[in-house]
């Protein structure tokens, strides 16, 4: 079985390395490819620039607060793609607000999980997330 691709895009170095981690420990094999703002995440996602030969990711973990496009804006254009709506995208992020909790439902994510501060309950949730997304749930093609 091909190891399922993951692209996480996120800005903070600190929540990538812990995102990383939980992987690591992952009972799938997993395939993560990282880019730290919404314009690198549109460059990968449409095979743009230096990103032309990206492999189409099966599941995208996709923070809102990032530097030159946030995540908002990014969820609106994966999810006007034909090809690239059917991927799960998750909302990982900081922002317990309601307005960002409802513009990502609003513009089709899958899912929505608000970051723990602490270390081994940010670990957990990813755990949980790979249990329910690559685990449980069936992906598309």
């Amino acid at each position: 079985m091909k190891p399922v691709h993951i692209l996480l895009v996120e800005d903070n170095e600190g929540d990538i390395i812990l995102t990383l981690e939980a992987f690591e420990e992952s009972k799938i094999k997993t395939n993560i490819s990282v880019v730290r703002n919404g314009r690198d995440a549109l460059d990968f996602l449409f095979k743009r620039k230096t990103y032309s030969n990206a492999e189409k990711p099966d599941l995208i973990l996709l923070d809102i607060n990032m530097p030159v496009f946030g995540g908002h804006e990014v969820l609106k254009q994966i999810k006007h793609d034909e090809i690239l709506k059917k991927i799960p995208v998750i909302m990982l992020t900081t922002s317990s607000a309601q307005k960002d909790i409802n513009a990502a439902y609003e513009n089709h994510s899958n899912s929505y999980v608000v970051k723990p501060i602490d270390m081994d309950e940010f670990l957990k949730a990813i755990l949980k997330i790979e249990e329910f997304w690559l685990q449980l749930s069936k992906l598309a093609n």
